[in-house]
């Protein structure tokens, strides 16, 4: 089997705030926000995969979170299954790290959002010989959330279920001061929530495995997620 060289490195009811059961996956600590944290995830994740069976690339650190978090709550353990979850940095290096890991006689699949389709299409077709349909995508192991993987888990756990999160965390004051600025007052809940949620990369990061568990607990698991952990 291939090698990646170090130099590759470079790229029922839930009931809220209880302890989580999960930690950050490798990039818990102070770092976990900085401006190195994907380069430093991306970089553990590639020291796995010469020995996986598996390797899922999604965009971000949250993705990789979410679908490490979710696994847990289906009662797996990925690092035993030898399946990898490489968050690349954003879709448009999907290409690069498609081309990277092509050696690697490793199954392949993705998670994205609905705005970077287009990039995995684009990366995919450079390596099948053809761009490759929505169900194609799919058949290959690449799912798409819509809008984005926080939209997708709103929706799964409802407003008022976010809501309540929002409060256990502390964080119901400061969502509540967003929704009443003039560019937010009178938007949809959901949207309202999802602008929150983006608007800090703890938040964000925190409330991946937050809202995973919850939609866990209701068996509302998104079906990019369902399906992904499924075809893995």
């Amino acid at each position: 089997m291939a090698t990646i060289r170090r130099a590759d490195t470079s790229v029922g009811r839930h009931t809220v705030g209880r302890r989580p059961r999960v930690s950050y996956p490798d990039v818990s600590g102070p770092d976990v926000s900085g401006p190195d944290a994907t380069l430093l995830a991306t970089a553990r994740a590639l020291a796995k995969v010469d020995d996986a069976v598996a390797v899922v690339l999604v965009e971000g650190i949250s993705d990789q979170i979410a679908l490490e978090t979710a696994a847990v709550g289906r009662g797996r353990d990925l690092g035993a299954e030898r399946i990898v979850i490489v968050p690349i940095g954003g879709a448009h290096a999907i290409g690069r790290f498609l081309t990277m890991l092509g050696p690697l006689q490793v199954r392949l699949a993705g998670l994205c959002d609905l705005r970077e389709e287009e990039l995995f299409r684009r990366g995919l077709a450079a390596r099948t010989g053809s761009t490759p349909t929505r169900t194609d995508l799919e058949a290959l192991g690449f799912h798409v959330c819509v809008d984005d993987l926080e939209d997708e888990l709103i929706r799964a756990v409802g407003t008022v279920e976010v809501e309540a999160l929002f409060e256990s965390q502390g964080d119901l004051g400061s969502f509540r001061s967003m929704r009443n600025q003039p560019a937010w007052r009178g938007r949809r809940p959901e949207a309202q929530m999802r602008r929150f949620l983006g608007s800090g990369s703890r938040r964000k990061l925190r409330y991946a495995r937050l809202l995973v568990e919850a939609a866990v607990v209701r068996d509302t698991l998104p079906r990019p997620l369902d399906a992904l952990l499924t075809a893995l």
